[in-house]
């Protein structure tokens, strides 16, 4: 669960720590105070993508931390795969939002995107009213009940969509075949030309030219080397008047120095040691000199093998690197024209023998599907029951539709929230408010069956009131004890049933400033008065206790 949420230079707000709790923690406030901004700030915290508008006005660089606490999920493997400290049942997830950039990390260790994406499967579930569109799109209903019949079929769906995949390669393979094969004869003539062209060439790696280059330098002007490295020998080991021989009589003087004053030895090893030195450097001036020969036939075959390599430059591109980059394209294109032309059939009867294995999965994974549609169906109208919408019929719809990564089959959620009407899809019935309880009734479902640390409700009381209030925050409390509830409320009734409970207040003087505080006792009584009744009285003061004392 998210144990503690810090920001510091985020939006309106300088600097800021949330402590969270198990359970329920409601967050209040007025309308525009900026209680979203917690949420988003959450949200973002896991998300692959930021804004740097979130970067408060003035400020260099905003910063989300996230203390959570992790009881449930072993990572071990995973953080050290990522080279992540361990830090037991504490991860401090932080991300640092700059003008030119976005750095997340992990402990203090920077991770990637996917990384995050893992992350936020585990501890996270956001419900805003971005997700409450994507609850009424049907392409999202079949991933509610697939995930809700995981244990049932999820192992056979998982190798539905691997087959499935490689069924779709085996389809673009025939359609490149098929391309293939119509290739004019010329055209294939002149790209077995230009394979056959590069190939026989045997170029030795991407920087032959280069090194050839430097050969034909040397070769170029081996006389001035020869004159000029000999010369150098002889200036250094003639027989007379050579550096070396100047030296050796320096030697001596400087022997003879040290049996005077030892302290000049240091003097004489180092020229011993430079002489040694010049000696070698001596030799192999000498042996260049000697060794080096106008190799007239070299320096036509370098040459020669430039001329060669330039000309396949000017074709298949600027260097060697992209001539050797165009013949194993060239190459590929070729082989794949080679398998086209004989193996047209062979695909077709893979295709064929693939989708039959797939069609097979996929109807035992429908009629599964079939089957769960009417249990889930069945408890999502009983929670609608007692969430108020007691002439409700829900009914999750299975039909047949072409293959796809999913199978073979359609799902959408279809309801009738009064007696007279007809089951129609969701999206086309349902109000806020009840989209609202449709979609708390399914969570609820699944709340004993996910893994998910914590989850986050923004303004799920949307167009409720009165009884259904009352249910909704009955429900609200029974999905707390199973995740921690994060939730921004404008109803009395769902606050009192608060764990904890935040208050955020804007302010406005030289600056805009967003400050959270957490209320007790007769400060949260104010609040509650104020949400029941808009104003703070004798008379929203005592429905206010009320709720309260109903809470003990």
């Amino acid at each position: 669960m998210i144990k503690q949420l810090k920001l510091k230079d985020y939006i309106l707000i300088d600097e800021l720590t949330a402590n969270f709790d198990a359970g329920l923690n409601v967050i209040t406030g007025e309308t525009g105070s900026g209680k979203s901004i917690l949420i988003s700030a959450i949200d973002l915290a896991f998300a692959p993508r930021v804004s740097k508008d979130v970067i408060k006005t003035g400020s260099e660089k905003a910063t989300i931390e996230l203390v959570i606490d992790n009881r449930k999920h072993n990572l071990s493997q995973l953080f050290e795969e990522n080279g992540i400290d361990d830090c037991g049942n504490e991860i401090v997830l932080t991300k640092e939002i700059t003008q030119n950039a976005v750095r997340t990390r992990i402990n203090g260790t920077l991770v990637n995107q996917d990384f995050i994406k893992t992350l936020r499967s585990l501890f996270l579930d956001i419900h805003s009213q971005h997700q409450t569109y994507s609850f009424l799109q049907p392409k999202y209903h079949i991933v509610l009940l697939d995930e809700y019949a995981k244990e049932l079929y999820g192992k056979e769906l998982n190798e539905y969509r691997m087959k499935y995949a490689g069924y779709k390669k085996l389809l673009e393979q025939l359609e490149n075949a098929k391309n293939s094969a119509n290739m004019t004869e010329s055209q294939l003539e002149f790209l077995q030309f230009q394979v056959n062209e590069i190939d026989a060439a045997q170029i030795q790696g991407e920087d032959e030219d280069e090194k050839l280059n430097a050969e034909l330098e040397v070769l170029e002007n081996a006389e001035k080397l020869k004159e000029l490295t000999g010369s150098s020998y002889w200036a250094l080991n003639s027989d007379e008047g050579s550096i070396l021989e100047a030296l050796t009589k320096i030697k001596q003087n400087i022997s003879k120095a040290v049996s005077f004053d030892q302290s000049l030895e240091p003097v004489e090893q180092n020229l011993l040691d430079a002489m040694e030195n010049l000696k070698e450097i001596s030799s192999e001036l000498r042996d260049y000199s000697q060794n080096l020969d106008n190799d007239t036939e070299r320096l036509n075959e370098i040459q020669e093998r430039l001329f060669l390599l330039d000309k396949l430059k000017r074709k298949y591109g600027g260097t060697l690197a992209d001539v050797l980059s165009t013949f194993e394209k060239l190459s590929e294109e070729l082989s794949s024209i080679e398998f086209s032309t004989q193996n047209i059939e062979e695909l077709e009867q893979k295709i064929t023998a693939a989708r039959a294995e797939l069609e097979k999965i996929a109807s035992d994974i429908s009629e599964k599907r079939k089957d769960y549609a009417k249990v889930l169906s069945v408890y999502i109208q009983e929670k609608l029951e007692k969430l108020e919408l007691p002439k409700s019929r829900f009914e999750i719809s299975v039909k047949q539709k072409e293959l796809s990564s999913d199978g073979c089959d359609d799902v959408e959620f279809l309801i009738s929230t009064n007696v007279s009407e007809d089951l129609k899809p969701l999206a086309k019935v349902a109000s806020g408010g009840e989209i609202s309880r449709v979609m708390l009734a399914i969570k609820s479902i699944f709340a004993q069956t996910d893994d998910i640390d914590t989850v986050i409700f923004d303004e799920i009381d949307t167009g409720i009131s009165g009884r259904a209030s009352q249910s909704v925050a009955d429900e609200i409390v029974e999905l707390s004890k199973y995740h921690q509830i994060i939730l921004i409320t404008h109803q009395a009734i769902i606050a009192s049933k608060a764990d904890k409970h935040f208050y955020v207040k804007k302010s406005q003087t030289d600056e805009t400033k967003v400050e959270v505080y957490v209320l007790k006792d007769d400060n949260r009584i104010k609040a509650l008065a104020e949400l029941a009744g808009g104003d703070i009285n004798d008379t929203s003061m005592e429905f206010a206790r009320s709720l309260i004392a109903g809470q003990t």
